[in-house]
């Protein structure tokens, strides 16, 4: 493993200061993984030359984005405003606002890395004034990015039924409840960890609450090449039979994250699944980032990869 050659102990001083809630992140100390969790922790000043404008003068050309973050999520930067007049310069036709959704958690445990439910009325009303002020220059829609956690669902949907969302992403960074902190971006050869993510995002996709799988190949498998082969093929071969997208995330290609794993898109290659690009905008300067779409559709080349999906209210039943 290869520490920051910067301030390393001052990391993990300014990460031990968040709270005991995020320990279980700690202790995960290659160069990589530090700067996905200074990214997940929001510890800007450690990341600050990530995220420059590229302002060439040229269209993002990519048509549609389902990825995007609010700083209600309290790991992302930037007015709602913002986001839509960055994504409308950067030549972006749809835009999707998907925040972390809130769950309602049967403990008082209060998360830090997505809204609350108490913010989510000002979420809608915000996106929905964006909505009518830009409906000339661009189509906004309202949803969220979610994990599928069985033991939760009745609550999250009883609390969302009232709101008009446009859709949903499956994003599983959890195998469960938050509060459990286990994490599925955390380095582990632990072969039951990796069957479980699976699962949740075959069982999830099969509800029919999602639109796409973001970042299917978040989970840091450090085991048995030959595990991961059969579990992340029999990924991609249920989300094809349900014609189920999957994202190749733009975020994690910036900053070097675990993903998108090269192993993981030679099966998709292989299998012949739907790509979508996703920005996984959590700053309004990303949608400039052309470099980085521009080496995502290299990355991606012949791979059916599409430019926009149709949106139906999601289920939430």
């Amino acid at each position: 493993m290869i520490p920051f050659e910067d301030d390393h102990n001052g990391i993990l001083s300014e990460i031990e200061q968040l709270g005991e809630k995020i320990d279980f992140l700690i202790g995960i100390c290659d160069s990589r993984t530090w700067l996905s969790m200074c990214d997940f922790l929001s510890i800007g000043r450690y990341k600050k030359n990530i995220f420059k404008k590229i302002r060439s003068g040229k269209e993002l050309t990519m048509k549609a984005n389902y990825h995007t973050h609010t700083t209600r999520c309290q790991h992302a930067f930037g007015e709602d405003k913002e986001y839509v007049e960055e994504a409308i310069r950067a030549g972006l036709r749809i835009l999707g606002f998907s925040d972390h959704c809130p769950w309602i958690y049967k403990s008082d445990y209060v998360s830090n890395i997505r809204m609350t439910p108490q913010e989510t009325d000002g979420y809608f009303s915000s996106l929905e004034k964006l909505r009518r002020e830009y409906e000339k220059d661009i189509d906004i829609f309202i949803g969220f990015e979610s994990e599928y956690l069985p033991e939760l669902m009745e609550e999250q949907d009883a609390f969302l039924k009232d709101y008009p969302v446009d859709y949903m992403i499956l994003g599983q960074h959890f195998l469960d409840s938050e509060s459990d902190f286990n994490y599925s971006g955390r380095m582990a050869d632990d072969e039951d960890r990796l069957i479980r993510y699976v699962d949740l995002c075959i069982e999830g996709a099969k509800s029919g609450r999602y639109l796409y799988l973001a970042h299917p190949d978040l989970i840091y498998y450090t085991g048995s090449d030959k595990i991961y082969q059969r579990e992340m093929k029999r990924l991609c071969e249920a989300m094809k039979q349900m014609n189920i997208p999957l994202e190749y995330n733009l975020l994690g290609l910036a900053i070097h994250r675990n993903y998108p794993e090269e192993r993981f898109w030679q099966i998709v290659r292989n299998t012949g699944n739907s790509v979508i690009f996703g920005v996984d905008a959590h700053r309004p300067e990303q949608f400039a980032d052309r470099q980085t779409l521009e080496l995502a559709k290299k990355q991606c080349e012949g791979m059916n990869v599409v430019e926009q999906l149709t949106l139906d209210r999601c289920k939430t039943e």
